[in-house]
Order: C-alpha cells, then structure tokens, then sequence
C-alpha cells in the first residue's frame, strides 16, 4: 500500500518497506507473529494463514512443527480465554468462545465445570459494578436480569442474584 505525499501540484509515492507491510513473511513467521500476540489454537492460526498458503500441505507442515515445539497448546488458550474473560462473562458466554476457536469437546466441557463453581460469585460482582441498586419495579428487574443474560450467566444463576438483591 502506497501512502502519497503532495509537494506542490505532483504526488509523490512513498512505498512502505516490505517487511512493515507484511510481505514476505513465511507462514511460520506469520504464525509466530500471531502467537506473540495472544495464545491462538490451532484452528485459528490455520483460518487466518490458509490465504497465504504457497502449496499445499505447507500450513499443516508448520503447525505440526509449532505444536510439537509446544508454540500452540490447547492448554494455554483454554486458560488464557478464563483469565481474560471470567471476571467480566458468564459460564456460556465462555463456552462459545472456546467452541469458536476450534477447541476439544473435552477441554472445553472441562474449563466450563471449572468455572460453574465461581459463577454466583462472579455474577453479584458483576451485577454490583453496573448497577447501583436492586431494582424498583418489574421492568428494571427484567433489565438487570437480561443485562446478565447477556454476559452468559444461566437463569438460575440470575434470578439468584437479583433476588438476593432484593432481600438486601
């Protein structure tokens, strides 16, 4: 991409350096870029080099390379999806987001457990910093309750909170 520089009545071109541009990166350098940024799966980092693909089979080759030198880990995205989410989202809203980066039934059914148990306590906390007090009639209730909905907290989990809000 050219950026262009007017010096009196004639535009002058001014080229970006390859590298700066992003071509002529490998795509084991693109992988290693993404993964220097966040944890990525291995689904994701194949969706998002599949375009650079010279030939086939090369992608596969180099994830194969980057997961057994321990560069993806299933582990660590699982792990770094909690640690950046659960303080803000619910149980369900967590449980997309892994689905949606290609991650194992099993490891996902397994942080989701792992978070049940926190997900009261995550929700008051929640539901205390966005709101000020329990609500007044059935409309702010309503309100308050789909608020949390959409966080992805379970409707027992809500009507637990915004009950005990207004018991308090």
């Amino acid at each position: 991409m050219a950026q262009f520089r007017s010096s009196g009545n004639c535009a002058v071109s001014e080229a970006k350096p390859a590298s700066r541009a992003g071509f002529g990166l490998s795509l084991k350098g693109r992988a290693l870029r993404y993964l220097a940024a966040r944890e990525h799966s291995r689904a994701e980092l194949e969706r998002k080099l599949k375009p650079h693909e010279e030939t086939s089979g090369q992608l596969a080759q180099v994830l194969d390379e980057l997961q057994a030198k321990d560069f993806i880990s299933e582990a660590r995205v699982v792990e770094s999806v909690i640690n950046r989410r659960a303080a803000r989202f619910g149980a369900s809203r967590i449980k997309y987001e892994l689905l949606n980066k290609g991650l194992g039934a099993e490891a996902v059914a397994e942080a989701v457990n792992s978070l049940k148990g926190s997900e009261l306590e995550r929700a008051q906390g929640i539901w205390r910093r966005k709101f000020d007090g329990p609500a007044l009639d059935a409309a702010g209730r309503a309100k308050q309750m789909r608020f949390l909905a959409a966080r992805g907290f379970g409707g027992d989990v809500i009507r637990r909170v915004v009950s005990q809000a207004e018991e308090d």
